[in-house]
C-alpha cells in the first residue's frame, strides 16, 4: 500500500449548527486548508445530519458532479429542472449540475436523517444538467452505485470514476476491485475495518478516510470487516 493518505474521522472540518451536524473531509464552506482540497477529482465528501423540518433551502451549482448517498431518513428534493423526489435510505441521487442546476434539500420526514453528500470534477464543463435517482439493495460484497457507462445497473456519471458501497458481517473480507494506474478512496460510513496488504495493516472506523494508489506491480490489497461489521464506499478515481 503506497502513497497512503489517512483521515482521521476526528480530524475532519466539523460545521454545527441548531438543525445540522456536518463533518467535512475536505475543504468546505468556511473551512479552507490548502493541504485538504480534495483527492484526485474528488472534491467534497459531507458527512450531514439534519434535524427534522430544517435542511438546505433553493442554491445553486455549477459544473459539478454531485451525489447523494442517503443513510438514515430521507430528504426531499425539489430542483430548476422540475424534480421533486423523496430521497429514502439505500438510495442513491446523481446530478451533474452542468451549465447550472437549482435545488433544495428539506428532512420532511419526522426524524433526523444522515446523507453522505459527495462532489466530483466533471471530465467536460458547460454540458446539459441530468439527474439521476435508484434504490441500492447493500449486501456483504461490493454494488456498484456510479459508473461511467451505467454498468451493472449503477447511474451513469460525467467522469470516469466508479463508487461502490458494502456491508461486509464481522470477519467478511473484500478484495479491493481497483484497476491499475487509478486512485483509490474509502470512505467509512459505519461500523470498523482492517485494511491489510504489503505486509501493512490499518484500522478504520467511523468517518475515516483513506486514499491510495493502484500501481500495477502493488501486491493484493483487502479489507475485512471489524467486530460489529462495516458499512463503507469505495471511489476508483481517474
Amino acid at each position: 500500500m503506497n502513497h497512503l493518505v489517512f483521515r482521521a474521522a476526528g480530524e475532519r472540518f466539523h460545521s454545527r449548527l441548531d438543525w445540522l451536524n456536518s463533518w467535512h473531509s475536505f475543504s468546505f464552506a468556511s473551512h479552507h486548508d490548502p493541504h485538504w482540497m480534495g483527492f484526485g477529482p474528488l472534491r467534497v465528501i459531507n458527512d450531514d445530519t439534519i434535524a427534522a423540518g430544517r435542511g438546505f433551502g433553493m442554491h445553486p451549482h455549477r459544473d459539478m458532479e454531485i451525489i447523494t448517498v442517503m443513510v438514515e431518513g430521507e430528504i426531499s428534493h425539489r430542483d430548476s429542472l422540475g424534480h421533486a423526489e423523496v430521497l429514502r435510505a439505500g438510495e442513491v441521487q446523481h446530478m451533474s449540475a452542468g451549465t447550472g442546476v437549482v435545488h433544495s434539500e428539506i428532512n420532511e420526514g419526522t426524524a433526523p436523517c444522515r446523507l453522505l453528500q459527495i462532489w466530483i470534477e466533471p471530465s467536460r464543463v458547460g454540458i446539459p444538467p441530468t439527474y439521476g435517482q435508484k434504490p441500492f439493495t447493500i449486501g456483504a460484497g461490493w454494488t456498484a452505485l456510479l459508473d461511467p457507462a451505467g454498468r451493472e445497473g449503477a447511474l451513469a456519471i460525467q467522469r470516469p470514476v466508479r463508487l461502490w458501497r458494502a456491508q461486509p458481517p464481522a470477519g467478511g473480507e473484500l478484495p479491493l476491485p481497483l484497476a491499475a494506474g487509478c486512485q483509490g478512496w474509502i470512505q467509512m460510513v459505519a461500523g470498523s475495518a482492517c485494511l491489510t496488504g504489503g505486509g501493512e495493516s490499518l484500522a478504520l472506523r467511523r468517518g475515516d478516510g483513506l486514499g491510495f494508489s493502484a500501481g500495477p506491480a502493488e501486491p493484493p490489497v483487502r479489507l475485512g470487516a471489524g467486530a460489529g461489521g462495516a458499512d463503507l464506499l469505495l471511489f476508483e478515481l481517474r
